[in-house]
């Protein structure tokens, strides 16, 4: 079902001065950037082009409109190359699951564990 561990998301207060300092002091690549709206991006920033995992700089004011207790941790995107397989399996096995979102940057699931924490699936092919 995962074969990885894709994106890490980090919410962050200022999208463009977080891209900065991962890509001017820590030497990271750009490895996506895409608007999601009006006033924030989907930015994902990596080590090295070679690099699978990433970090998702997310922008914090989004996220607390969206889901406010979301913001008190990273979230962990995992990455699988089927996401209907996945999501039936995961089913079958008795996770909880919500429905597959299909957005621009991607498809993708939230799964909880056993103690109610969200988790993202996202297909990358």
């Amino acid at each position: 079902m995962i074969n990885k561990i894709g994106k890490i998301t980090v919410y962050v207060e200022d999208q463009e001065q977080a891209k900065d300092f991962w890509l001017s002091k820590m030497g990271f690549v750009l490895k996506l950037e895409q608007p999601m709206g009006p006033n924030a991006a989907w930015i994902e920033v990596g080590p090295s082009n070679d690099e699978f995992t990433t970090l998702v700089l997310y922008s914090k004011e989004a996220m607390e409109q969206q889901n406010p207790s979301a913001v008190a941790h990273p979230s962990i995107l995992f990455s699988t190359s089927d996401i209907e397989a996945a999501y039936k399996q995961m089913k079958q096995n008795g996770v909880e699951v919500e429905d597959i979102l299909k957005m621009p940057f991607g498809t993708m699931f939230t799964f909880k564990d056993q103690d109610g924490n969200n988790y993202l699936l996202r297909e990358d092919k």
